[in-house]
């Protein structure tokens, strides 16, 4: 695309306005808050354009209630007749949740949400059920249930063959926490015959494969896993140090995430493995929600962008991360004495790619995409986010052009 003087100045002399208020959009942190009168909030899962999170909040009188929120609105996702319901998990365009509910007789229910509908998904012949991971486009969710011979068992759902046990490696039970964006790679936490936890990689051609987090440490637990399958992050119990470590594991390999002075876990992971987040302890003992990337270890995010919090707000736990690293999802502390969700984006403004520099590559992607919808692949050249790639991002770019570089 090519612009002429003429029509250039005439998009800067157009769009002036909206170059004035650009230069307030920056990082930022939004609190998702709670449901009216309610004083908890917690965020499990965001969707890919990071429109959309998911969680729990509690109500006035104090029963916890899963939410969806969108643009500002906190949405209750409504119950299965019972006073508790949580949120966990969200596919990648935010049209389905999955979590947990409690059904009138006080029984936990596996739900799957969509269009307002929400689904029981069953047991394996045993009282109870929950979710707590689903794959990009809806279709495959993954968490555990309680089996006829009262075992926990680790299940993988699809409507088309129902609820499927996953089975052990030779113990009595497991449970599923993450499923990948296919929904072919199941992660999560097993006992095998000697009593002992193990962390889990399950695939449909290989079954079960014990991932042995050593040398990082024993009894492993996976909460989050790559696009591909690939990366697996948790956490694991370290017998030299009396703590426990976050994990990424890798192709057979585990590598120790370190921590912040104490205990550390790792709750999400980027689609491409390369950028982890979670919670740990500070050497006061203080909980601090953190992000790890190869090339700058373990960061607290409370350091990082300290700029957007104020009156002594912190993020006490980052519990999941958009499929490009750049939204984070938790919880944490807000000056009003209670624990509310959040929305931390960690772009810069212009910043197409994430790379941390406004440059060429971002101006190049706006006008390439000039013209389509801010939706699938150009939603990150939709910078304002209005729908549609135009003038107006084109000038948020040029405006910001060499920022961070």
């Amino acid at each position: 695309m090519c612009y002429t003087q003429s029509r250039f100045k005439a998009l800067i002399s157009a769009c002036v306005m909206s170059l004035i208020a650009t230069v307030a959009w920056s990082q930022s942190l939004t609190w998702l808050g709670t449901l009216p009168g309610g004083t908890w909030s917690e965020a499990y899962g965001v969707s890919a354009d990071g429109t959309v999170v998911v969680g729990y909040a509690t109500n006035a009188a104090g029963q916890r209630r899963a939410f969806r929120w969108e643009n500002g609105v906190m949405q209750y996702l409504g119950t299965l007749d019972g006073n508790s319901i949580w949120a966990y998990g969200v596919s990648a365009d935010g049209a389905v949740v999955v979590g947990v509910a409690r059904n009138a007789a006080g029984q936990l229910r596996a739900f799957r949400w969509e269009n307002g509908v929400m689904q029981y998904l069953g047991t394996l012949g045993g009282n109870w059920s929950e979710a707590y991971g689903v794959s990009a486009d809806g279709s495959v969710v993954v968490g555990y249930t309680q089996n006829a011979a009262g075992q926990r068992r680790a299940f993988r759902w699809t409507a088309s063959d129902g609820m499927e046990d996953l089975g052990t490696l030779g113990g009595n039970d497991s449970l599923a926490n993450a499923v990948s964006a296919d929904g072919a790679v199941v992660v999560g936490g097993v006992w095998n015959p000697a009593g002992y936890y193990r962390a889990f990689r399950w695939t449909a051609s290989d079954g079960m494969e014990d991932l042995d987090t050593q040398p990082v440490g024993y009894g492993g637990l996976p909460y989050a896993v790559s696009a591909d399958g690939a990366v697996v992050v948790g956490y694991a119990y370290n017998v030299g140090t009396g703590s426990y470590r976050a994990f990424r594991w890798e192709n057979g390999v585990t590598q120790d995430l370190g921590t912040l002075g104490g205990y550390s876990y790792a709750y999400g992971v980027s689609a491409d493995g390369a950028v982890v987040v979670g919670m740990a302890f500070n050497a006061a003992s203080q909980p601090r929600a953190f992000r790890w990337t190869a090339l700058g270890g373990m960061e607290d995010l409370n350091t990082t962008y300290a700029s957007l919090l104020t009156g002594g707000s912190s993020l006490v736990e980052a519990r999941a991360i958009s499929p490009d690293g750049r939204y984070i999802v938790g919880r944490g502390y807000v000056p009003t004495n209670r624990n509310e969700a959040f929305l931390l984006d960690t772009w810069r403004v212009g910043d197409t790619n994430g790379d941390g520099c406004v440059d060429d590559a971002d101006l190049m992607a706006v006008l390439s995409a000039f013209g389509s919808a801010g939706t699938g692949d150009a939603r990150h050249e939709d910078i304002n986010k209005d729908g549609i790639v135009d003038d107006a991002d084109l000038l948020i770019v040029l405006f910001n052009f060499g920022s961070g570089c």
